[in-house]
């Protein structure tokens, strides 16, 4: 799974005992070498789904990470391009991927902007948040988005019950679990909270007006259905 420029696993497990903020800190000059980077294939599946419902102005990368996602608002953003994460080793290296973007350092729970965008993405950030934190984290995309503005990102379906995937995601959750439990401060990284029917709810209750379209070009399960939707919420 780890390229040999990847980190080790001692650099992993020291990144794991952390605070999120400084696991990835810690992480940032090695993330892109790791199978945790968003794939070039999403990236571009996800554009293309979004460049029919433009034109967009302004566009916003929340927990924007290293700044792949930065790329997806390029190609569809006639204005500025803004990154936000909270850690300073990630920004860093967004830095170096895109020079002219804006890039500021700050908490997705509590954004420090007025209503200014059109587009906002994000993409894989969203496991680092509880549930009870959800619906404070889409109020704050909600008020940083202009009237018309959108929110969208991609959701992959979950695996089938008895997968080896299944087995894998129920095991780490799990290991997160009994880590924070154990350990502080919390490293907070699930892949099982972030359900389909529970986001749209919470997504409605924030305001938003809720529709997920599948993306066909990533393919389909055995049972038909698409391996990844697009989640569109739209500020009224």
């Amino acid at each position: 799974m780890f390229t040999p420029q990847g980190p080790t696993a001692r650099e992993l497990t020291v990144q794991a005992l952390s605070s999120v903020e400084h696991g990835y800190d810690l992480l940032a000059r090695k993330f892109d070498a790791t199978p945790f980077r968003t794939p070039d294939p999403i990236l571009s599946a996800v554009t293309d789904a979004l460049r029919p419902l433009g034109p967009f102005d302004a566009g916003l990368d929340l927990c924007c990470g290293t700044g792949a996602g930065l790329s997806v608002l390029r190609s569809l953003c006639a204005g500025r391009v803004t990154g936000v994460d909270f850690s300073a080793g990630m920004l860093a290296e967004a830095r170096r991927a895109d020079p002219t973007a804006t890039l500021i350092r700050a908490d997705a729970l509590s954004l420090p902007f007025t209503p200014s965008f059109d587009l906002a993405v994000s993409f894989g950030a969203f496991g680092h948040f509880l549930p009870k934190d959800q619906l404070t984290l889409f109020r704050q995309i909600h008020r940083s988005l202009r009237p018309g503005g959108l929110l969208t990102f991609p959701l992959p379906a979950p695996p089938p019950v008895g997968s080896r995937a299944y087995w894998t995601l129920l095991g780490f959750d799990a290991v997160m679990r009994v880590r924070n439990a154990l350990w502080r401060p919390p490293f907070v990284m699930y892949y099982r909270t972030f359900r389909l029917a529970d986001v749209r709810d919470r997504l409605t209750r924030t305001g938003f007006t809720v529709e997920t379209r599948p993306i066909t070009s990533l393919g389909h399960q055995k049972n038909g259905s698409p391996r990844c939707r697009l989640v569109l919420a739209r500020k009224p």
